[in-house]
């Protein structure tokens, strides 16, 4: 039986993954159920990946088959303190950005293979439904892919990932079926997490129906404390807020 525990699944083959130029890293995938990971690393490494990708997942659902308030809701959840790991770590981030822990599954099974992967390559980068765990010695570029918007894959992020890995996470209310309450194009959010950048886009992404609500995104991505970076794409307008380096093509 698949499990409903990813929400992020494919859109269209996942074409925006074709635009990525970078040759120095060796690329693959890793696909269990609605999990499709693209991996990039010093070397093959889909055995450990794959390996890795079914202990999180089977956390998660186990987890789940005991708690399924834990799937359902919406709002912060109660800490677990005998909850696996990646639970705990979903409970945390969900919560500070005023969220259920759903929001921050993709982001939770980037990041948890992504520190896997890392004690066999020095450079890791693994991008799971738009959210995207970066580790890297040199500076990587990320475009923003937000559906039908004139400004998708405008964006250009420059990520420096060299002394602590990066989450990059982009929420949408109008691409795939990720839950959002919004209709943004993108929300993509910078941090040191890619948990609570996934958490924190999600919450962002609720807030923004037109363009006259991208300000009131950017006001709240302020108070969420953490944030690197935001972009909030609508239509044919882009609100950007904190110390990012990007270029507009």
């Amino acid at each position: 039986m698949i499990s409903p525990l990813i929400r992020k699944v494919e859109y269209k083959e996942r074409i925006y993954r074709n635009s990525i130029k970078d040759r120095d890293l060796v690329s693959f995938q890793v696909r269990e159920g609605e999990s499709d990971l693209y991996i990039r690393a010093n070397q093959n490494l889909r055995y450990y990946a794959q390996y890795f990708l079914s202990k999180f997942r089977r956390e998660i659902e186990d987890y789940i088959k005991i708690y399924p308030l834990f799937k359902d809701t919406l709002l912060p959840y109660s800490q677990d303190i005998n909850a696996p790991k990646i639970i705990r770590s979903m409970i945390e981030a969900a919560s500070r950005c005023g969220v259920g822990p759903m929001a921050a599954v993709a982001g939770a099974v980037a990041e948890f293979i992504g520190k896997a992967l890392l004690h066999y390559s020095t450079e890791i980068i693994v991008e799971n439904g738009g959210d995207i765990f970066i580790k890297s010695k040199k500076t990587r570029k990320v475009n923003i892919f937000a559906g039908e918007s004139i400004l998708s894959e405008r964006i250009i992020l420059k990520i420096n990932a060299q002394e602590n890995w990066i989450g990059v996470c982009t929420s949408s209310g109008t691409i795939g079926p990720s839950l959002s309450f919004g209709t943004a194009d993108a929300v993509t959010v910078i941090s040191n997490s890619v948990l609570f950048s996934d958490a924190a886009a999600t919450a962002i992404g609720n807030l923004i129906k037109t363009k006259k609500d991208i300000r009131k995104g950017l006001n709240y991505a302020q108070k969420i404390k953490g944030i690197k970076g935001i972009f909030i794409i609508k239509d044919d307008q882009v609100g950007i807020w904190g110390d990012v380096d990007f270029s507009v093509i």
